[in-house]
């Protein structure tokens, strides 16, 4: 990403224009294929709802983001209900993905097509990679995030081959059109 766009995701944490969410209710669903323990990385954590809610739950958690004031608020969130999350700044488009394995691997409205790859090889076997983005049909009802963020139907899916899929859905929730996946990484 751009010295810009770095700029610009730091003012919207500083203006609070996207404020600390709950963590995503659909991870809760996954139940036990979420594992409790091992190592975990969110990917363009921003404040944190996905990285938060995978330290509650006993990983530990490495959170990355191209924005030190949203990773900061991640850290005082984390220090505040006494978790312990690790914070890198990393532009994703340049930098290199955190060394894994990870048993997981979280990524929440962040589109970059070419990274998939990467997420996939940086699990451990077994490992799940759980991901949620915007879709075409989104712009339905919202100008914003423009087309190149959004992935067409069902491109998701193919996005985490050959990661085998365990869950997957695509709709409207929470006022936007959604795709959701968790992928297992097979046996090495």
């Amino acid at each position: 990403m751009s010295e810009a766009d770095r700029e610009r995701w730091d003012r919207r944490w500083e203006e609070g224009g996207h404020a600390a969410a709950a963590p995503p209710g659909w991870l809760e669903e996954l139940g036990d294929q979420l594992p409790a323990a091992g190592h975990a990385l969110d990917v363009a954590a921003g404040s944190g709802r996905a990285a938060l809610w995978l330290a509650r739950r006993g990983l530990e958690t490495l959170a990355v983001d191209i924005s030190p004031v949203g990773l900061e608020r991640l850290s005082a969130s984390a220090a505040r209900d006494g978790l312990e999350v690790e914070t890198r700044v990393l532009d994703l488009e340049r930098d290199a993905l955190p060394e894994g394995p990870f048993e997981v691997i979280a990524c929440f409205q962040y589109l970059q097509r070419d990274l998939f790859s990467a997420l996939g090889t940086s699990l451990c076997p077994g490992g799940l990679l759980v991901c949620e983005l915007a879709t075409r049909r989104n712009l339905e009802r919202h100008a914003h995030p423009s087309a190149r963020f959004l992935v067409e139907e069902n491109e998701l899916r193919g996005l985490v081959a050959p990661l085998e899929v365990v869950s997957y859905w695509e709709g409207w929730a929470e006022g936007r059109a959604l795709a959701r996946v968790a992928a297992r990484r097979g046996p090495v």
